[in-house]
């Protein structure tokens, strides 16, 4: 393998001996390297295994658009992942994703998903009256309740019942639980199989796949129509007038389970959190949801009109990215501003850092949702970037913009700690997110 030249390299030595915080929050220090190294640095690990760490938006995006083509995910996704999910279009690679994402795009296109605003809006305001008013709480487990239950009324309509969901739910963030143990401590590896626990949790995805295929057949027995993303995901063809086989279909509706509602869920709690920490902000988002709520009873045209709150959501998540790393592995050797890449480097973009580079943002540490009223700019990426950018992203913007202005309308947030806790696992989660939520 040729060797990865211009890169300054962080010893092993460095790494282990900051082991123990790194696996708590590995955050500060990627930023102390960044700080006395530069944008980009190679980690080793040992045994020959490296890691290229980057806070370099121009690198970022030369790798996800510019020269996507010449670059996949990690193992992390496509073998570690997708052993719990399956081969969806998450952790899909090559033609097959190719093929996935042709067949599915459509069923995400603003005008398919203003059909599913309803039951949308229905599932939000459901959730929404968890909130308690007598004493402060952690909203986190609100949303965290609120953004499965909108990606299953989403998809199902009213077609399964509330034990199903519950232990889809449970199933689903189990698996999560089980993979992060896996990837945050491989060392252990041999005991999570001597311990059955690997066992187990593939035991319990069989479970959730056994429950998915029984809703499944229900529906085609049937023959009845919901209009909701399982009868878009049913009817879609590929090239050759052939369907999605049952197999697949389960694997896309796990991926679903997966990426929407875990990140949107920590989205909308760091969104509270800084809201708390900002009332003003609260009050322009209740004048702007008050007003578009007098002008038209249309949720797509209400969703338009609150431009606003879609802005201090979009802040929310540059400060706080859920998906705040992206990896990539190149097929063949690169190079990129002089830095030498050779073929099968393992590269980690770290979106946490790039959304707060004063290189890129004024102010980069303060909350400013103005400054999303002009164009986006390239430095921004929520949801990813090039041709693998997320396809659930204006689901995600539109279940977040409804969730905000009706909690928003109805409840006015205080009760904040000095620090916003952080617990970086797959996701970036909130810790801790402990508010006071009072009725207007």
């Amino acid at each position: 393998m040729k060797e990865t030249k211009g890169i300054p390299t962080v010893s092993r030595f460095r790494f282990y001996t900051s082991a123990k915080r790194i696996l708590e929050n590995p955050l500060p220090f990627h930023h102390e390297k960044f700080e006395k190294v530069g944008d980009t640095f190679r980690l080793n690990l040992g045994f020959n295994r490296k890691i290229i760490f980057s806070r370099d938006s121009g690198f970022a995006e030369y790798v996800l658009q510019k020269n996507q083509k010449n670059y996949k995910k990690s193992e992390i996704q496509t073998r570690d992942m997708a052993k719990y999910l399956g081969h969806g279009l998450l952790t899909a690679e090559g033609e097959h994703w190719k093929k996935q994402r042709k067949l599915i795009q459509p069923a995400f296109h603003k005008k398919q998903l203003v059909s599913l605003l309803g039951s949308m809006h229905e599932a939000i305001l459901e959730e929404l009256k968890k909130i308690r008013t007598d004493a402060p709480m952690d909203i986190f487990p609100v949303f965290n309740d609120l953004a499965f239950q909108t990606v299953v009324k989403s998809l199902f309509s009213e077609a399964v019942g509330q034990k199903e969901i519950d232990r889809l739910q449970y199933i689903t963030e189990a698996a999560q639980k089980m993979l992060v143990r896996e990837l945050r401590q491989p060392y252990l590896t041999w005991w999570f199989k001597l311990s059955g626990s690997i066992k187990e949790h593939l035991a319990l995805t069989q479970e959730a796949r056994e429950i998915l295929k029984a809703i499944i057949e229900e529906r085609k027995k049937s023959g009845k129509k919901e209009d909701d993303l399982l009868d878009m995901l049913l009817d879609s063809r590929y090239e050759d007038g052939t369907a999605m086989t049952e197999e697949q279909l389960i694997d896309e509706i796990l991926i679903l389970f997966t990426a929407g509602h875990e990140t949107t869920s920590n989205a909308l709690t760091f969104t509270c959190e800084l809201l708390a920490r900002h009332p003003h902000e609260q009050e322009k988002i209740f004048a702007e949801v008050m007003a578009a709520k007098q002008e038209t009873d249309s949720l797509y045209e209400f969703l338009r009109k609150c431009s606003y709150t879609q802005m201090v959501i979009e802040e929310a998540m540059r400060l706080y990215p859920p998906a705040y790393f992206i990896d990539r592995v190149n097929l063949e050797d690169d190079e990129f501003e002089g830095k030498a890449y050779p073929k099968g480097s393992s590269l980690l973009f770290n979106i946490y850092e790039i959304h707060r580079h004063p290189k890129y943002w004024e102010a980069p540490e303060e909350f400013r949702p103005r400054r999303f009223s002009e164009a986006k700019t390239s430095h921004y990426y929520p949801f990813g970037a090039g041709p693998r950018k997320c396809i659930g992203n204006n689901f995600a913007m539109y279940e977040m913009v409804l969730t905000i202005a009706e909690l928003v309308s109805k409840y006015q947030i205080s009760g904040f700690k000095d620090e916003i806790e952080i617990q970086p696992l797959i996701t970036l989660k909130p810790k801790n997110a402990v508010l006071k939520c009072d009725a207007r």
